[in-house]
């Protein structure tokens, strides 16, 4: 049993992480999100639901003690929380961070899906979240930062992985394929350590019509 604190628990990665992790393991799970009345305790034994803003160092303070990993499924000033969170964990001696961010983190996205990602995200964003990414690699943290192509609400799990230097591949990827990851490196952290994996789902490297038109429907 190990205890899990999930910032942005109100995401959608992280419902299906949550829900997983209920069903599968017997962990402990803090919940952090800004709004609690967006989240229903599943397990009143095993949930417990904070609200609080992940960029606040004395609400880290309060919950990282007896925290064994650390799952970040953010948005915002991406900067700020990464630094934020790091000095934290890094004060309480909690170091195993999963952290969730786009593809394009390097560069590392092929064309025509890499600058469509850059103009539709924006670049001062994009480059916030590599702000952030250097933020976390140059810590002394056990991390896995996970790049993920274009996120669809399919249902099933398919994808492919690609290490930091490698080209990007795909431009489509289901949440729950995302999950199922996650939940492989909260169960084997040490597997994935100090490790930047992009994902996404085989077969899609030229779907960018496809996303195109999913987004405008959006």
């Amino acid at each position: 049993m190990k205890n899990i604190l999930i910032l942005g628990a109100n995401g959608r990665i992280a419902r299906i992480v949550e829900r997983r992790l209920l069903a599968e393991t017997t962990d402990h799970l803090t919940l952090v999100l800004r709004h609690t009345e967006r989240l229903t305790v599943l397990d009143a034994e095993r949930e417990t639901i904070v609200e609080g803003d992940a960029s606040d160092p004395a609400l880290l303070a309060r919950l990282l003690p007896g925290q064994d990993l650390v799952y970040a499924n953010l948005a915002g000033n991406m900067t700020l929380l990464a630094q934020t969170i790091t000095t934290t964990m890094l004060k309480f001696n909690v170091v195993p961070l999963v952290w969730i961010t786009g593809s394009g983190l390097y560069h590392e996205t092929p064309e025509p899906f890499g600058s469509w990602v850059e103009k539709v995200v924006g670049h001062a964003s994009k480059e916030d979240t590599r702000r952030a990414a250097q933020i976390i690699e140059k810590s002394t943290l056990h991390y896995t930062i996970i790049r993920a192509a274009y996120m669809t609400d399919d249902a099933k799990i398919d994808y492919e992985l690609t290490q930091k230097g490698e080209s990007f591949k795909g431009t489509l990827v289901s949440r729950a394929s995302i999950a199922d990851l996650v939940l492989k490196i909260l169960s084997q952290p040490q597997r994935y350590t100090r490790t930047s994996l992009g994902i996404a789902q085989p077969g899609t490297d030229d779907c960018l019509p496809q996303i195109k038109l999913m987004a405008k429907n959006q």
